[in-house]
């Protein structure tokens, strides 16, 4: 068996990383997707065996069905309203909820508001998701979605 450190595409951090708002770099999965991820730390970019990212949600959006073999998934909302699915559960998502998924369970993630939806999301471990993002469409981040990942994170001087 493989250790996690195996896995990462970059050699892992051994020093404190910074990384301004300016330096984040977003994208889609693919191009008809109605979601989108801005990359905090993974293991593309800083070598860590974890997926830390802010996902975004246009209005009316909403991710596919998905489930992973072995990585606990969370879910952090910071602005916007959406829904949670989970095993036939039905949980509402606003500001300063959670959601934590355990792995093996199918789930969904919709954005009900009339705004969009922003959630903090970590995946532990990675299990490729991060190489997934990073393959797929790069977006840019609009004036909105800058201004409400910029309230936790410092711009470069």
């Amino acid at each position: 068996m493989s250790s996690p450190q195996a896995a990462l595409s970059t050699p892992p951090i051994t020093q404190p990383v910074f990384k301004a708002l300016d330096q984040v770099k977003a994208f889609k999965i693919s191009a008809d997707d109605t979601n989108y991820f801005a990359c905090l730390a993974d293991p593309v970019a800083e070598g860590v065996n974890f997926t830390f990212i802010i996902e975004i949600y246009d209005v009316g959006g909403a991710t596919p069905p998905n489930t992973h073999t072995g990585a606990y998934e969370f879910f952090f909302i910071l602005e916007g309203t959406g829904k949670g699915y989970c095993d036939g559960v039905e949980v509402d998502l606003a500001p300063g909820a959670s959601l934590l998924l355990p792995p093996g369970k199918e789930h969904i993630i919709e954005n009900t508001g009339e705004g969009k939806l922003y959630a903090f999301c970590a995946m532990v471990p990675n299990e490729d998701f991060a190489e997934m993002i990073h393959n797929g469409v790069p977006v840019e981040l609009t004036e909105d979605d800058l201004s409400i990942i910029g309230r936790k994170m410092p711009m470069a001087a």
